[in-house]
C-alpha cells in the first residue's frame, strides 16, 4: 500500500477538546479540518470515586466522537497536552475496529487549525 493511499489522520486533543484533521478525499488530497468536538465539564459529585468514574467517561465519550470522523484509520498522530493522548491511544488499542492502526504521539501546545493542518502534513511526510 503506497503512501497516498493510506487513510491518515491527526488530532491535536486535551481532556475536553479535541480538532480532528484527515485527507479531503480519504485517503488523498490535502489535509483539512474534519471536525471539533468538545466534552462539558462534569458538576460536583458527592465522592472521589464518583468524580474520577464521571471523569472517565467524558474522555471516553470524547474518544468516541474523535472516532466518529476517522473511518478505517491506517495512520494516526496524535498531540496535545497532558495525558489524553497517551489514553486515547490505549483506547484505540482496546478498540478491535483501531488495534492495527499505526498510531505516533507528541506534545504539542494548542494551535490555530491553520497550523495544526501544517502540523500534521509534516509527520506524514
Amino acid at each position: 500500500m503506497s503512501e497516498k493511499n493510506k487513510k491518515q489522520f491527526g488530532v491535536w486533543m486535551d481532556s475536553h477538546h479535541a480538532t480532528i484533521v484527515g485527507r479531503e478525499n480519504v485517503d488523498s488530497g490535502e489535509f483539512v479540518i474534519l471536525g471539533h468536538e468538545k466534552v462539558d465539564a462534569q458538576g460536583s459529585n458527592s465522592s472521589e470515586k464518583a468524580a474520577n468514574n464521571a471523569e472517565r467517561d467524558l474522555l471516553h465519550k470524547l474518544f468516541k466522537n474523535i472516532t466518529a470522523h476517522m473511518q478505517n484509520v491506517d495512520e494516526l498522530h496524535v498531540t496535545g497536552t497532558g495525558t489524553a493522548q497517551e489514553q486515547f491511544i490505549k483506547y484505540l488499542n482496546e478498540t478491535s475496529q483501531y488495534k492495527n492502526v499505526e498510531a505516533k504521539e507528541s506534545t504539542a501546545n494548542k494551535m490555530s487549525d491553520e497550523s495544526l493542518i501544517e502540523y500534521v502534513a509534516a509527520q506524514f511526510n
